[in-house]
């Protein structure tokens, strides 16, 4: 089963690479010699070509796997989406929905959007100072359930949930809130929104994964967006936390009302479609780095004989078995479930990070 795959992920994993190369060429480039005279001109450029290389995986989403991203919001919201910094905070269902934020930021500002989840939050910090005086909008995505969503981990929530008289969750982990403290502290200034936003797969649909992108498998993904005023969340720090707990209290409440109806039928459905840009940035990438790989083989002589004709085959039979090897165990893991470890007396936010750390 996994043989269409490692099929895909070769030669995409080969344009992504040398598609990356140029790209970071490129930046190294501008860094050198623009940074130094307009900051702010290198970063449009830096955003510019960072979309270049992003948009091969949106191509996956869209085009090849053509998933159905389904947006539920109020009008106004859907216009303001990439034409104001943004505070994005969502659950974590599946290993793509990084991806299916890519997806919807793809019209604006793909370029200057990021994901922090796991151990890159404890760089966000530093990161929030540089955002400062970006020229540009930028969403800033935090996972603060800090893992993905499986029901071994959504047990071990639920136990510490009962053993603290918390709200005892049945859709979402407890959210791990420091680092969206720390990023409602820093941002306060100078962006203007939340967006809370909730993704659920319906009831007819697989659950999306990156293995199922790969071999072209199409899955609906329904994403349900609120927009907050930055300016109205409280001041305090133990309010914040406060409010984000509340936030994914109703999140819960919300994903409970999607599994009885299939749908987020309170909102407008808002239609994405299926934007070009990807499928037009994608065959440009694979025409210039074919022809590029046709013209070394050729400077190289590798296509002249025989035995460079048989190393070239043998080197990417040898990338292919790898990829396979690689794409079972992956699967392989997956299927295996979790073990939820006895919790262990420490503070409130400390036991369930804790908790939640060791499902992943």
């Amino acid at each position: 089963m996994a043989i269409p795959a490692a099929a895909v992920v070769v030669p995409l994993g080969i344009l992504f690479f040398l598609s990356g190369l140029i790209v970071n060429a490129i930046q190294a480039t501008c860094f050198v010699l623009i940074r130094p005279l307009s900051k702010n001109t290198y970063r449009r450029i830096n955003r510019t070509v960072a979309e270049l290389l992003w948009l091969e995986l949106v191509w996956l989403v869209d085009w090849w796997a053509r998933v159905q991203i389904k947006v539920f919001t109020d009008p106004e919201t859907f216009r303001q989406l990439g034409r104001e910094h943004a505070l994005v905070i969502s659950n974590h269902r599946s290993d793509i929905d990084w991806l299916v934020g890519w997806v919807l930021a793809q019209a604006s500002c793909l370029g200057s959007t990021l994901a922090v989840m796991k151990k890159s939050s404890k760089l966000l910090p530093l990161g929030l100072q540089r955002l400062k005086d970006y020229p540009l909008p930028f969403w800033l995505a935090l996972f603060v359930e800090g893992t993905r969503f499986t029901q071994a981990k959504l047990l071990a929530a639920q136990e510490y949930a009962t053993s603290t008289g918390l709200p005892v969750p049945r859709n979402v982990l407890i959210p791990r809130t420091k680092g969206f403290v720390a990023a409602v502290n820093h941002m306060r200034s100078f962006v203007p929104a939340i967006y809370d936003v909730t993704v659920a797969i319906p009831k007819s649909s697989p659950q999306p994964t990156m293995l199922r992108l790969f071999k072209g498998q199409a899955s609906v993904v329904h994403v349900h967006i609120k927009r907050h005023k930055m300016k109205d969340l409280p001041e305090t720090d133990d309010a914040v936390a406060q409010w984000c707990r509340d936030v994914f209290i109703a999140k819960d409440a919300l994903l409970d009302r999607h599994k009885a109806d299939d749908t987020f039928g309170d909102q407008y459905l808002q239609g994405t479609g299926r934007p070009y840009k990807s499928l037009v940035v994608v065959a440009a990438w694979a025409v210039t780095v074919v022809a590029g790989m046709i013209k070394f083989l050729q400077c190289s002589s590798l296509l002249s004989s025989w035995k460079g004709i048989a190393f070239s085959a043998a080197t990417l039979g040898l990338i292919t078995v790898l990829m396979h090897i690689l794409i079972s165990f992956s699967q392989a893991e997956r299927s295996t479930p979790a073990k939820v470890a006895p919790a262990k007396r420490k503070t409130p936010e400390e036991t369930s990070d804790l908790k939640q750390e060791k499902q992943h």
